[in-house]
């Protein structure tokens, strides 16, 4: 099979970099800070709410894998929609990308800001937070190369964490390691209550953040058009990242509720600092506070990477300023990265000053934020129709695809009935409503905005 299409991006990134990108985009600051809303709801079962959310993503990104295989491209999953689905659908899957990682690339960096007040209490915001924009935005602009190089330093930083705090606590589990020599064991999973403590409505609204965990897990599909072997990134990406993320959100839950009675979660801060600090290690805080600001870098770094693509798509393709779809000449859209760091930028200054002005107002900023999730799960759904339609409309090239989605077409109408459902609830749930109804909104005004801008085509 030979590429359909031949990037106007460069192809630098290696196979390595390309598969810690995609497990480190769906490894956020919300596991290490030990958010406890979704085990609130639903207690231990939170352990297989991960899990069955990794199983759906893993359906996605099989479907994904299954369409990059026959076509390799950068912004690709944008594309399919277009092709296969409707071109509304890819406009969409375009825009809500750039608007999910703006807001995420926004909000990491006021994180970034405040990490870094533990070693520097004195330390301006504004300035700590322009200088990590700059950073970030120079790394991006140098080449793909540079951003893999940096993006995979950060989410190697997470993953070693991860997994030296799930070694960690199972040792303190089942062998008593910190513990005096006497296991922890498994007690705390049903002793303060059920496993399924919310029953099942509390599972569904827990599910749906636990499932807004996953968000940037696609950025493989955007990134695979500038790797130096697609086929083989595409390949080993998708068959090796979903595990290992199973193994360290499911893994790393695991631990927390079965450490500490889930229901005194709020009371001991951070889990991974508290179980680094059973077996003596004193500097706990300090480490994963390290952790933490380069988790916090590195959602900002994707978040530069990704919209900057999606825009610089969006421009090839007529539905955004032409000079967004400029290159440099190293291949790198330099403008629309440019244009995506000064939106960030000026969304992180407009949090500044409504903090200063009003504490209240910076709530809003909170609200803002969860509202990405329901734009962040529109790739996923355009991913699953698009391998449906594309299905029907090649049934001679997968004949000898190497890389098809297993159990098709159940699989897929499971995974797309499931995205449904939890939707739904985070509408039901009071403490999610506003910000699922304000992602709907935002999505709303890109499919008003496409549907005037192609009538006033059609007319001309």
């Amino acid at each position: 099979m030979k590429d359909k299409e031949d990037s106007p991006l460069s192809r630098s990134m290696s196979v390595g970099q390309i598969e810690m990108i995609s497990l480190g985009g769906a490894i956020g600051v919300g596991l290490f800070m030990g958010s406890t809303s979704a085990i609130e709801w639903t207690g231990p079962s939170v352990i297989l709410s991960y899990a069955l959310m990794g199983v759906i993503l893993y359906v996605i990104m099989r479907a994904l894998g299954e369409l990059l295989y026959v076509d390799p491209k950068t912004g690709s999953f944008a594309s399919f929609a277009s092709e296969y689905v409707h071109p509304i659908a890819g406009y969409l899957a375009e825009w809500a990308n750039v608007i999910e990682y703006i807001i995420v690339g926004m909000s990491e960096v006021v994180a970034a800001t405040d990490y870094l007040k533990y070693w520097w209490p004195h330390i301006s915001p504004v300035l700590s937070g322009t200088i990590i924009i700059v950073m970030l935005t120079l790394a991006n602009l140098l080449s793909a190369k540079t951003y893999g190089a940096l993006e995979f330093y950060f989410s190697m930083i997470k993953v070693v964490t991860i997994v030296l705090m799930i070694i960690l606590g199972l040792l303190i589990i089942f062998l008593g390691f910190g513990h005096h020599g006497v296991p922890i064991g498994l007690s705390n999973l049903w002793s303060h209550g059920s496993f399924f403590t919310g029953g099942f409505k509390g599972f569904m609204f827990a599910s749906a953040i636990t499932i807004g965990a996953y968000q940037g897990i696609e950025l493989l599909g955007i990134s695979a058009g500038e790797a130096k072997e697609p086929r083989k990134a595409i390949v080993k990406s998708v068959k090796s990242v979903i595990w290992r993320i199973l193994i360290f959100y499911v893994g790393a839950i695991f631990v927390i509720v079965t450490l500490y009675p889930w229901n005194k979660l709020n009371a001991i801060g951070s889990p991974f600092v508290e179980t680094f600090a059973k077996i003596g290690i004193t500097s706990a805080a300090g480490i994963i506070n390290f952790v933490v600001l380069t988790a916090a870098m590195s959602g900002a770094n994707s978040g530069i990477y990704s919209s900057s693509r999606m825009l610089f798509k969006l421009s090839t393709e007529h539905d955004a300023p032409r000079i967004l779809s400029k290159v440099s000449k190293h291949k790198i859209p330099n403008v629309a990265i440019l244009a995506i760091s000064f939106g960030i930028f000026l969304g992180f200054i407009l949090n500044m000053i409504m903090s200063a002005l009003n504490k209240s107002m910076a709530n809003l900023f909170v609200i803002i934020f969860s509202s990405s999730i329901l734009p962040g799960m529109v790739p996923w759904f355009v991913i699953l129709l698009a391998e449906l339609r594309f299905r029907e409309n090649n049934p001679d090239i997968l004949k000898d695809h190497p890389f098809k989605l297993p159990l098709y077409p159940f699989s897929n109408y499971l995974a797309l009935f499931s995205l449904i459902v939890i939707v739904l609830f985070m509408f039901i749930n009071p403490d999610t409503r506003v910000s699922v109804s304000i992602g709907a909104g935002l999505l709303l005004i890109a499919i008003i905005v496409y549907m005037i801008r192609h009538r006033k085509q059609t007319k001309n």
